[in-house]
């Protein structure tokens, strides 16, 4: 219900010899770019959006921009997909990995190809992509979401909570520092579990391990999601069992968790708009080919990326949307 080296950037270093040969070339003879984003995973909303954001991109700046991602969120697949991007000389690959140190050595192995690669939800990747781009810092993001939950319980009770997979860097840097965050200023909240539960954003998995989890403990009072799959799924367990006494909080579309928003199963949701990453990372990737700066107070053309902020190779937008009942609406993804 989740972020680059500039030709021009001195504080960020420079592209491989052969980006810049590749950007002198385009910019020169007017070739149609070539960037593809390389999701996490085909058939789920969230990357559906993402996917619109890349068209867009594509339509408004004239490149052959467009989506892929494996059928699952196989770590492996993806890598696959990426290598048979770097054979086919494309021009730039963005990527959201399932797995960001698995696929480390590909992304490398394109740069040396002459290849932009550009990392979302990936901050770790940063220095061996030209850039991360980031909808926000994830820390903070995090904290929101654990702040969220503890108001919804009001400060006391034990929770659980669910992420895509503990290799998702994203999703684990939101369980950390909200975990960090809750016991520093809700000593009363409990975190039943040793680590978070796994969905590989399946909704069946969610819902059976929300389930599971529930069955455990009955006495739970919150519930995290720092997937779109885990805080539904727990939504709909917690609506099953008529039991709004526990709080549901978590990564959601308002297209999803909108209805349990509406009818008081989830308390609230937070997101950003993959549409506008997927456009926001195709952009940055764009400028980089065309040799032109990419730094501080540039505008990417999306909301919450109007005025972006760089910080060791990595591109922070400030896109954080919080969902309730009362704005979800306000969203037509």
């Amino acid at each position: 219900m989740i972020t680059r080296r500039s030709v021009l950037v001195g504080g960020a270093g420079m592209l491989a010899l052969g980006s810049m040969g590749r950007a002198a070339f385009g910019a020169e003879s007017g070739k149609k770019y070539e960037i593809v984003m390389c999701a996490k995973q085909e058939g789920i909303s969230w990357f559906d959006d993402m996917r619109k954001g890349v068209e867009q991109f594509a339509a408004d700046f004239g490149a052959n921009a467009y989506q892929i991602a494996p059928e699952s969120g196989d770590p492996a697949k993806q890598a696959q997909m990426v290598e048979s991007l770097i054979a086919k000389h494309v021009d730039a690959i963005l990527v959201v990995p399932n797995d960001p140190q698995s696929i480390k050595p590909i992304l490398e192995k394109a740069r040396k190809a002459g290849i932009i690669v550009i990392s979302h939800e990936a901050q770790s990747l940063a220095g061996v992509s030209n850039y991360d781009v980031e909808a926000f810092k994830n820390e903070d993001f995090g904290a929101l979401m654990f702040e969220n939950l503890a108001k919804a319980m009001g400060g006391e009770g034990k929770y659980a909570g669910i992420v895509g997979a503990l290799t998702m860097e994203t999703h684990m840097q939101w369980f950390k520092a909200g975990l960090e965050y809750a016991k520093k200023n809700y000593p009363k909240l409990e975190f039943v579990l040793s680590e978070p539960l796994e969905d590989n954003n399946d909704e069946k998995t969610a819902l059976d391990k929300v389930n599971e989890t529930l069955k455990k403990y009955p006495d739970l009072k919150g519930f995290f999601g720092c997937s779109v799959s885990g805080s539904s799924m727990a939504a709909l367990a917690v609506e099953k069992l008529r039991r709004k006494d526990i709080k549901v909080v978590g990564l959601g579309l308002p297209s999803i968790n909108g209805v349990y928003l509406e009818e008081g199963y989830q308390a609230e949701a937070q997101c950003w708009r993959p549409a506008d990453a997927g456009y926001a990372a195709a952009y940055v990737a764009y400028k980089a080919l065309k040799g032109e700066p990419i730094e501080a107070g540039i505008d990417l053309k999306r909301p919450g990326y109007e005025k972006v902020t760089i910080e060791n190779g990595v591109v922070y937008g400030n896109a954080t949307l919080v969902l309730t009942k009362d704005n979800y609406g306000d969203y037509g993804f």
